[in-house]
């Protein structure tokens, strides 16, 4: 019998415009949570945006709204699976707008783990 895979919840809060959502995509893109063909469709939008380096921020920024706005309005909740583990990432925002959301993105976690 195998090793059962180790369960990870990352939870990613910050302040507006830090690169949380950036950060997280590119995490989720380097452990192979996403497949590289969406990450170069991100890639093409975002250069004809003009916003080329947003294509890793899209992958959990999906509400058009944040796009637009550059900004994540709602708490992301993103789950794959690697060869050891199983991963959870949650990116809450925290703009005093959108308190509500970070809150409930972050509890989240208690639920997640069991």
């Amino acid at each position: 019998m195998g090793k059962e895979k180790v369960r990870i919840i990352l939870v990613v809060i910050g302040h507006v415009d830090l690169g949380k959502s950036t950060t997280v995509g590119h995490l989720i893109y380097k452990l192979g949570g996403i497949d590289k063909r969406v990450i170069e469709h991100f890639e093409k939008e975002a250069a004809e945006m003009n916003k080329r380096s947003f294509k890793y921020a899209w992958v959990l920024d999906k509400l058009k709204a944040e796009c637009k706005h550059v900004i994540t309005i709602n708490f992301a909740l993103w789950k794959f699976e690697i060869t050891k583990y199983y991963c959870t990432i949650i990116n809450a925002p925290v703009h005093m707008d959108f308190v509500k959301n970070m809150i409930t993105g972050t509890s989240q976690m208690g639920l997640l783990a069991s």
